[in-house]
């Protein structure tokens, strides 16, 4: 079977075929039908993320499949199944192995697309603006990237839980997008960021997946008790964060890692994917996917993340 792999950390990843696997004790071979890509399986490519694996692994971390087989011990999900998970990584190949732990029944109206790339962006946004930021309705949220992967599921969400969005994204093409997405206020991210945010009103809470300049123009245009998500550093500049600023406004700086809550709360993840899903389930989430590209074309999908060409999610499927 072929699958996109990381041979080394030196060498850009390959799709070479490898031989097929078997489902071990608690795990289900997959049939992968789609693998939604995420700013992580470049990091995870360079070797720089924090849960990265050894090489040679196969990329691709978010998985829409059908089960072909079940491993010892295991009952659910059945063979047949078409369920979604956050792998980890594996996901860029015909088939994989996963823990049948992980697997969550995709609901029957959910295209194989949508379900590949829906857990992390809607579950990230979801989880760091109602647990972590405790957005509240009739609040001011700055959304930077607001056209990305995870940027855009924040002015839907942040729209759903009843705040005003400003929108920050490069481009008339980015910006309409967003508001499309629901954004009440675009700004282009090469604007002056502090003057037009302050014109309309200043920032409650600030979604940032960018970092860098942008994460430090917001903080200087947030309002007294505003609270910054620090979700990641698309820009590649991690900032460095004034305390003179935070002691004067009384603003939280908030870290958030989605991964994390696997692991010491899950409850609280699933629970938010949950509530999610149910909202895509009564129409009130419209996913938005810029580009689905063959397994051949995997490089090419990679390239558009790192290069920002992306809007939404992009989207690789195996045939």
């Amino acid at each position: 079977m072929r699958a996109f792999q990381v041979l080394s950390h030196e060498r850009s990843p390959e799709l070479i075929k490898i031989i097929e696997p078997r489902a071990g004790r608690g795990e289900v071979l997959l049939e992968i039908l789609a693998c939604g890509l995420n700013f992580a399986d470049l990091l995870m490519a360079k070797g720089t993320y924090q849960e990265t694996p050894s090489a040679p692994f196969t990329l691709g971390l978010e998985v829409c499949g059908r089960v072909l087989e079940q491993g010892e011990g295991v009952v659910f999900p059945p063979v047949g199944a078409r369920v979604a998970l956050v792998a980890g990584f594996g996901g860029l190949a015909e088939r994989g192995v996963f823990a049948a732990s992980a697997c969550r029944i995709v609901p029957d109206a959910m295209p194989d697309e949508v379900a590949a790339g829906f857990q992390i962006a809607y579950g990230t946004s979801h989880l760091a603006l109602t647990r972590r930021a405790q957005l509240r309705a009739g609040e001011r949220l700055v959304v930077l990237g607001a056209a990305g992967g995870v940027g855009l599921t924040a002015v839907e969400i942040g729209k759903a839980l009843g705040a005003e969005v400003i929108a920050v994204a490069r481009g008339a093409e980015k910006l309409g997008i967003a508001k499309e997405a629901g954004a009440d206020h675009l700004i282009d991210a090469e604007a002056d960021l502090v003057t037009e945010i302050k014109a309309l009103g200043g920032a409650d809470v600030v979604y940032d997946p960018v970092g860098g300049a942008a994460f430090e123009a917001a903080l200087r245009a947030c309002n007294r008790e505003a609270r910054i998500l620090s979700i990641g550093f698309a820009s590649g500049d991690v900032p460095k964060i004034p305390a003179n600023i935070l002691m004067v406004k009384n603003v939280t700086v908030i870290g958030f890692y989605w991964g994390g809550y696997m692991k010491f709360a899950p409850d609280a993840l699933l629970d938010s994917l949950s509530e999610v899903m149910s909202w895509y389930a009564e129409g009130r989430l419209k996913p938005h996917i810029s580009h689905v590209l063959p397994l051949e074309r995997a490089g090419e999908a990679l390239a558009l993340l790192a290069d920002r060409k992306a809007t939404g999610k992009v989207v690789v499927v195996p045939k």
